[in-house]
């Protein structure tokens, strides 16, 4: 730990407990527009409106696989928990965090977002309210003890916000990704947990078409769980769409080191079409023995302002591209799904593993 880092430490009293911010029974996954807009209005005061404390907007990544979701519950080790842990370490004191996106057992986040408020009391005049600590600070020394927990999590980002800046509610829109690998070949070691895979190959211009279907305002009670709580299903998919991409964890093969060290572009002259499977990909090629065959990679990525019920809507729509995508169902079946309006007309859901929250959007003060 650096000497500043130790010094911001030293001077933060434990005696200190701030008030806990009462709960939010839902999330706004499970809230429509309006809905959102008067739960902000019925929120109650923020202690955060005290002089002294200061609320942090943080940006968070993690790995799912060991948590039992990113909401705090007793007896199971959840995204929250571990944060709250961390920050109750640094400042001495317990906090309540507040994410923007709930995710599930096994989920990940490149980027989830969180609020939290934090006074800053002096250690050696117990009482005395410091001036708040910079957000590198609050960066450095919460990412020093969370990875002296397991190290799945890690802040990525913090911003100073004013105390009625709201996770959840001034979320504009909320970007998720699902990867799957596709071909026989078993699962790399690396993928483990971090994708589904699928072993038939997958048509990537029917999955597109069936995007085109799911895309807009709908009715998606289809892809409605039975544990959603929101008044109306009607929800607008800003973006759904299947790309494919360079598997990872990629290296560069014999061929493409020979092509970079020449200059050469390895695709030049040639005539691609968007089924055609990336330049890395190696399913056909005798690679000698010790090397393994990368599989096909699908990117789906969805896009709105909220989803029904944390993330099982968007993997209800992976399940029926998949689908889709082995020729289980063709185009015309999805909206025939669609316009059922019931779950089980859907797909098996596509597994956790596979999804990733991506991005929260917001208007920053």
């Amino acid at each position: 730990m650096t000497e500043n880092l130790k010094h911001s430490l030293d001077s933060i009293s434990s005696s200190h407990s701030p008030h806990r911010p009462s709960k939010i029974s839902k999330t706004t996954d499970d809230l429509s527009d309006d809905e959102q807009q008067q739960q902000q209005q019925q929120q109650p005061e923020s202690m955060s409106q005290r002089p002294g404390i200061q609320r942090y907007l943080l940006a968070i990544e993690y790995i799912g696989t060991r948590f039992s979701g990113s909401q705090q519950q007793s007896n199971c080790r959840t995204v929250v928990g571990v944060l709250e842990e961390a920050f109750h370490k640094f400042i001495g004191q317990p906090v309540s965090m507040f994410c923007s996106s709930r995710t599930d057992a096994g989920v990940h986040a490149l980027s989830n977002v969180c609020h939290v408020d934090v006074e800053r009391i002096s250690k050696r005049k117990p009482g005395e309210v410091l001036e708040p600590h910079e957000p590198a600070v609050v960066k450095r020394a919460v990412n020093h003890f969370l990875q002296k927990n397991e190290g799945d999590v890690m802040v990525i980002d913090v911003r100073s916000v004013p105390a009625n800046f709201h996770a959840r509610y001034k979320a504009q829109e909320r970007t998720y990704f699902y990867r799957l690998l596709s071909g026989a070949e078993t699962l790399s070691t690396f993928e483990k947990d971090r994708a589904w895979h699928v072993p038939e190959e997958l048509n990537l211009r029917a999955m597109q078409e069936a995007c085109k279907v799911l895309v807009g305002h709908h009715d998606f009670s289809s892809f409605r769980a039975a544990g959603c709580q929101a008044k109306s299903p009607i929800r607008t998919l800003d973006e759904l769409n299947v790309s494919e991409v360079v598997s990872t964890p990629c290296f560069p093969s014999i061929m493409e080191r020979k092509q970079n060290n020449l200059g050469e572009d390895p695709h030049a002259g040639t005539n691609k079409s968007e089924t055609d499977p990336p330049p890395s990909f190696n399913g056909g090629a005798d690679l000698g023995f010790g090397l393994r065959k990368k599989h096909r990679c699908f990117v789906v990525t969805a896009r709105a302002r909220a989803f029904l019920y944390h993330q099982v809507e968007v993997r209800l729509l992976v399940g029926v591209l998949k689908a889709v995508g082995t020729g289980d169902l063709k185009v015309p079946d999805v909206e025939r799904i669609l316009n059922a309006k019931t779950v089980t007309a859907a797909s098996p859901m596509a597994p956790a593993c596979g999804l990733y929250l991506g991005h929260v959007k917001y208007d920053l003060p």
